[in-house]
């Protein structure tokens, strides 16, 4: 796609990530679209298909989208307590590392102190072009003591957004600037004894403005196929979780976008 392709795509995907359009409601039509965003109607037809073959929106007879509703089944129980907590206290503390032992009283259990260690927010991107190849770096780490593939990401700064953080960290460790970029989830890697909130964001597009600046965490960068992701994690070189969900959630979605397409 063109840049005013580009900016059309990326405009409607901020509509429905604002809430403008929410799930389950109906877009306006072509002619308006065209209209309201000062496009073609070719190209216009062009972006929206983008769009239906990423689960973006769903098309109906023919000209008529919506935006996805999905529902869950699942009904979550509402009658259990959650913990209480009694107080804290701090054992260790830096800039990188925070660790706590935490007075707890799980329902119908004698209170104890729980260690928890406390990182930082964390930020990651997928960032995927036209021909289905996801940006990533082949690092070391020495933790493992391996090499292996990883997504761009980072530590989200005092005062900055995590999506900023996560636009920061791609173009800081790759030379890539994103197009781009949507939150699809925030989880937590290891939920019982660790607190670091990871931010998971995936985009379309991207353009090369120089070369890494972080040299400390630049690696061998490069574009690898997703028809590849699958036997990279078999093999085991795919690191960290922030990679492993990002990518996941990728694959996840592609495949449901698949299944929808062919019951359609």
């Amino acid at each position: 796609m063109g840049p005013k392709s580009e900016r059309v795509y990326s405009t409607i995907c901020e509509w429905i990530a604002a809430g403008k359009y929410p799930p389950g409601s109906k877009i306006p039509s072509e002619r308006t679209l065209a209209q309201d965003l000062e496009i073609g109607r070719t190209q216009l037809r062009q972006v929206l298909a983008k769009l239906v073959s990423e689960g973006v929106i769903e098309v109906h007879d023919r000209s008529s989208y919506r935006v996805p509703n999905h529902t869950v089944s699942v009904q979550a129980p509402t009658d259990l307590e959650p913990w209480q907590i009694h107080g804290e206290r701090t054992l260790y503390d830096n800039r990188w590392v925070k660790l706590e032992l935490v007075d707890v009283e799980p329902p119908g259990v004698e209170r104890f102190e729980h260690h928890v260690v406390r990182l930082q927010h964390v930020a990651i991107a997928a960032v995927i072009d036209d021909q289905d190849r996801v940006l990533m770096l082949w690092r070391y780490r020495f933790v493992p003591k391996s090499f292996g593939w990883e997504l761009p990401g980072g530590i989200v700064d005092a005062g900055e957004s995590p999506s900023a953080t996560a636009l920061r960290e791609v173009e800081e460790e790759t030379g890539w600037r994103p197009d781009a970029l949507e939150h699809v989830v925030t989880y937590q890697p290891m939920v019982g004894m660790v607190d670091s909130p990871h931010e998971i964001f995936v985009g379309n597009g991207a353009t090369l403005v120089g070369e890494p600046t972080d040299l400390e965490e630049a690696g061998h960068v490069a574009w690898v196929p997703l028809a590849d992701i699958p036997e990279l994690m078999a093999r085991g070189e795919l690191m960290g979780s922030g990679t492993l969900v990002a990518l996941l959630h990728v694959l996840a979605s592609r495949t449901a976008k698949k299944s929808a397409t062919g019951a359609a």
